[in-house]
């Protein structure tokens, strides 16, 4: 398993790691068990949850639990700043929730510190200052090693950025955000403040909810069983009639390299040298392998190029 460097620390993970939003919902503990050996015993070392995946706590639950002795062989992620229980704000970074926040990961993750502890959501209420300023006390406690940020824009990496050294304080190292071959076009503006901040990116949706996997067909519903038949919000986002050009172009492409739009779609971005890790949800160990495989396929200077031409456009 290839390792990529997350951000300006010293810590490496594993290019393809796993996306644990199913643990504790769509999946029970013992699939997740299944699904989280399997991971290890292909080199994975980077697991990323958040404490409001699986029902509110679930995936950490279950991740604490499974986990045991082998969590000293992993690189594990988690994200706090969405509300835990109905009367709570809908966002919220200040310094008091990350304070209650961490210990609560940390006892659900049955582990001491966290490798990246990462800003769900921007918090418009709160000061970025107040916010970096609590997660700085947290690294130098030893309960956090990395920070990050996800669900920015350009504008919120820089100023974060910018406050960080302003200060004297940790910075973030990485942001997740949604990113794959179809949203090529409309990321080039917060890249490039990554590149400019030395960050680098987490791709969050990088199949787009399962559409690049192949699976589904323009103009027939998904069956609801499937990611796209579930999520609304995920249909609405990807399911466009550009995105539905773009992968015909892809699919094309594809069909003349004996490849599938799978393997491409995992492939382009493991071809992007600010990519750390792909988190790829896998709700099963043949949706693990199949991801694992895709990786082992690497695409030639001249085929990005001709990718990078095709979703452009």
């Amino acid at each position: 398993m290839e390792l990529r460097r997350l951000g300006t620390a010293g810590l490496q993970v594993s290019l393809l790691g796993l996306g644990c939003n199913n643990f504790g919902e769509r999946i029970d503990l013992e699939a997740a068990r299944k699904v989280v050996h399997r991971a290890l015993d292909l080199g994975v070392s980077c697991f990323d949850t958040a404490d409001t995946y699986g029902r509110k706590g679930g995936s950490e639950e279950c991740l604490g639990e499974i986990l045991g002795p082998r969590r000293r062989d992993v690189v594990l992620a988690t994200k706090f700043g969405l509300p835990m229980s109905a009367d709570a704000p809908a966002r919220n970074a200040s310094r008091r929730y990350i304070m209650q926040a961490v210990e609560a990961s940390l006892r659900r993750l049955r582990t001491d510190w966290i490798d990246l502890y990462q800003l769900h959501f921007p918090d418009p209420a709160t000061p970025i200052d107040e916010t970096l300023r609590a997660l700085d006390d947290l690294i130098r406690q030893g309960k956090v090693r990395n920070i990050g940020c996800s669900n920015f824009d350009a504008a919120q990496i820089i100023d974060a950025h910018s406050a960080s050294r302003r200060l004297g304080l940790h910075s973030f190292a990485t942001c997740q955000n949604a990113y794959n071959v179809l949203l090529f076009a409309q990321s080039r503006d917060w890249l490039a403040a990554l590149q400019a901040c030395e960050m680098r990116l987490i791709p969050a949706y990088p199949l787009a909810g399962g559409l690049l996997t192949g699976k589904y067909r323009r103009g027939q519903p998904p069956p609801k069983e499937w990611r796209l038949g579930i999520l609304d919000q995920v249909n609405r986002r990807f399911a466009t009639e550009r995105n539905w050009d773009l992968m015909e172009a892809l699919q094309s492409f594809c069909a003349t390299r004996a490849m599938s739009l799978h393997v491409l779609a995992l492939s382009w971005l493991a071809a992007q040298p600010i990519v750390a890790s792909i988190i790829a949800g896998a709700s099963n160990t043949d949706q693990l392998e199949a991801n694992f495989n895709a990786l082992a396929r690497k695409l030639t200077d001249a085929d990005k190029a001709e990718v990078d031409r095709i979703i452009s456009t």
